[in-house]
């Protein structure tokens, strides 16, 4: 009887090597298998990378866009004047209001006296006169102005202040723990800081939240009130695999740049930070990205909805359920060490119904050696309702008779 019933009760730990085959199929036979052993494979010599390019800059991180994992991080946390790479947030929170229906791009805003006025780098816009939000969103990605950043939180948010108090509750849901914002333009303030990290997590999120809108990062151009102005980024010119994002540069910050760039399925995002001239900082955000694609690649794990095991379940109609992912689930990693990566299940020690189809029950933890890549929910792929109560009432007995003997 505790033989029978000793792999339901007690907590599942699930660890297997992951193999190519599993990568391509949504449900192998490479499943992972209760109670074996994680790979303790020595590293292979193509595994082996360089350290990364020591930048002329106060701060850089490279990210892996597809789980947020940093792949390069030299004082990412510090917290510096972010200039304006401040409007990747004033514009995240332009698109969210879009998509929520709040307002629409082809809304009209009037320009206040005070926008009008904002110097800096500018849209020219002209006060008393009305531009269209989806304008507005391009003067603020495309051109930086400062002019549009503030007619854009004026119409969001009434004011300002209002705004930052936004882009400051954002922040906080963002996990962005070391980034406080004064202002949508970035012009300096002593209490208005960023971080490369914190960035970086926010240019992921403008990837990955609004896709829709992400190609206005990646405009050359753009032509308002017959004044075209060019996009800042250079490496947009430089590099056809960089479709964003946005450059930054005030005496205090200096040079930055946040960079995204794809190659086949491998997304990066660089942000450098605290370079001293336009050049450099589209040089050394060149050099972080070569170096993320020379020696990383991102490897799909499972396909969405693969059946990863299944579980016994408690007092329900069915006593198994069918465990997996929802989304499918990639991993960044150094070439070549793909093979030795290995995959473990975290589960209660008993599952009981009712499950409904989705629910999170545990977790699917990717390892390397004893490093916790990342991790995904673990859900279940069916329901699962109530069985009769005889059921639960035989399952209740088992489940007592079997503790006994633990």
């Amino acid at each position: 009887m505790k033989a029978l019933f000793t792999s339901s009760v007690s907590r599942l730990v699930i660890s297997a090597s992951l193999c190519l085959g599993l990568f391509s199929s949504p449900v192998g036979a490479q499943q992972p298998t209760p109670d074996s052993q994680m790979s303790t494979a020595n590293p292979e010599p193509g595994q082996l990378i360089p350290s990364p390019p020591d930048l002329a800059a106060s701060s850089w991180v490279l990210m892996d866009a597809s789980t947020g994992q940093l792949l390069v991080n030299h004082n990412g946390d510090q917290r510096l004047p972010p200039a304006s790479l401040t409007k990747m947030m004033t514009a995240y929170i332009v698109e969210q209001e879009i998509d929520g229906g709040s307002i629409s791009d082809s809304d009209m805003v009037s320009v206040s006296e005070n926008a009008w006025r904002t110097g800096g780098s500018r849209m020219f816009i002209q006060e008393g006169t009305q531009v269209s939000v989806e304008d507005l969103l391009r003067g603020v990605v495309v051109q930086s102005g400062n002019d549009a950043s503030v007619a854009l939180s004026e119409y969001v948010a009434g004011s300002e202040s209002a705004f930052a108090d936004l882009m400051n509750q954002q922040a906080q849901r963002m996990g962005m723990q070391n980034s406080h914002f004064m202002n949508p333009t970035g012009l300096p303030h002593d209490d208005h800081y960023s971080s490369a990290h914190d960035l970086a997590i926010l240019a992921r999120h403008i990837i990955m939240d609004f896709p829709d809108h992400y190609q206005v990062y990646s405009e050359k151009y753009f032509t308002y009130n017959d004044i075209r102005q060019p996009n800042r980024n250079r490496l947009l010119w430089r590099d056809p695999d960089v479709d964003g994002l946005k450059t930054g540069h005030t005496e205090a910050a200096g040079y930055c740049l946040v960079a995204s760039a794809k190659k086949q399925d491998t997304r990066l995002i660089a942000v450098v930070m605290g370079t001293n001239s336009d050049e450099a900082r589209a040089a050394e955000t060149q050099r972080l990205l070569n170096y993320g694609f020379r020696f990383f690649q991102t490897r799909k794990l499972y396909d969405a909805g693969s059946v990863l095991n299944k579980a016994r379940v408690w007092g329900g109609d069915s006593d198994t359920v069918r465990l997996g992912v929802k989304d499918a689930v990639s991993m960044t990693v150094p070439r070549g060490s793909a093979d030795n990566l290995t995959a473990r299940l975290n589960l209660p020690e008993t599952l009981h119904a009712p499950i409904q189809a989705g629910q999170q029950v545990g977790t699917l933890e990717i390892k390397s050696g004893d490093e916790v890549l990342g991790q995904e929910p673990l859900v279940a792929l069916e329901g699962v309702e109530e069985g009769s109560i005889f059921k639960r009432v035989w399952d209740s007995i088992v489940l007592f008779v079997t503790g006994l003997f633990d």
